[in-house]
């Protein structure tokens, strides 16, 4: 079924915690739905906080062509190459200088580490920094060397502190953050002024002339909040099932967990001519 262009929505879909599950598979009826969404004409658009080279291998696992694919929690924006179907190339790219950012934070977390992805997709670090959503190119730099580079993102890992006590010290330093805790250990990810899943994402909806009501959104955390808020005003914002209340709050409604299909759930209903009806 292909549906006419006036009728394709915008798909915006959140990876870890919506599409992937923690040992990054994918169910079969989820990403079933979504390539017949993508064969139907609509634009899935990837909006993940995971830098470039932790998304691609994603968007080839689950067998489509995005045109667009956001990442880097906004800070990124890739574009489809016309002349080379699976290339992508760097279409937006915001960035900023961490340098005062940096001082402030460690004047007040001493044992933490520091990490900084840069325009080019480096990963620049103080000690190593454990997670399969970063950039595959790293390099071990001291303090000093993080100061004054141009990043797309900060990472702040902090194991001495609990996530709430960390929060609170950096609440007080006034800072724009997403914060999220991997297994007992605080992170922080700082992205430029402004940039989130949302801002990047209503570029890319201005570009395509999808009109606001025909956007659709999915996600499970605190980085997922601003883009469905921006869902929700015209179109349909779902959280999954396992997201905490804050991120439920915001969304249009509220869908199955992860471990039950919830995406697959909230697709079949939004797009039942595409897909059909659940059993």
């Amino acid at each position: 079924m292909r549906i006419p262009t006036a009728e394709r929505h915008l798909i915006a879909l959140d990876l870890d915690g919506t599409v992937l599950h923690r040992d990054e598979s994918v169910d079969p009826e989820v990403s079933g739905a979504i390539r017949t969404l993508a064969e139907a004409g609509h634009q899935i658009v990837i909006a993940t906080g995971r830098s470039v080279d932790a998304t691609l291998p994603i968007v080839e696992q689950l067998r489509i062509r995005p045109e667009w694919v956001v990442c880097c929690n906004g800070a990124v924006t890739l574009k489809r190459d016309p002349l080379a179907d699976r290339a992508y190339r760097h279409e937006f790219v915001e960035a900023f200088d961490a340098t005062e950012v940096l001082t402030r934070i460690r004047s007040h977390l001493v044992t933490a580490l520091y990490g900084l992805e840069t325009v080019e997709g480096e990963l620049l670090y103080t000690e190593e920094i454990p997670a399969g959503t970063l950039p595959s190119r790293r390099r071990l730099v001291p303090f000093d060397q993080l100061l004054g580079v141009q990043a797309t993102r900060l990472l702040v890992v902090s194991p001495d502190h609990a996530l709430e006590d960390f929060l609170k010290i950096v609440d007080r330093l006034g800072l724009t953050r997403v914060s999220y805790a991997i297994g007992y250990t605080a992170w922080l990810d700082i992205a430029p002024e402004g940039v989130s899943k949302e801002s990047a994402l209503e570029v890319v909806r201005q570009r395509l002339g999808i009109d606001r009501a025909r956007v659709f959104a999915a996600g499970d955390g605190n980085n997922d909040i601003q883009m469905l808020r921006w869902a929700d005003r015209f179109g349909d914002a779902v959280a999954m099932g396992q997201a905490q209340d804050a991120v439920k709050a915001v969304a249009s409604r509220v869908t199955g967990r992860i471990d039950e299909g919830g995406l697959a759930t909230a697709l079949h209903s939004r797009f039942p001519a595409e897909l059909g009806a659940l059993a």
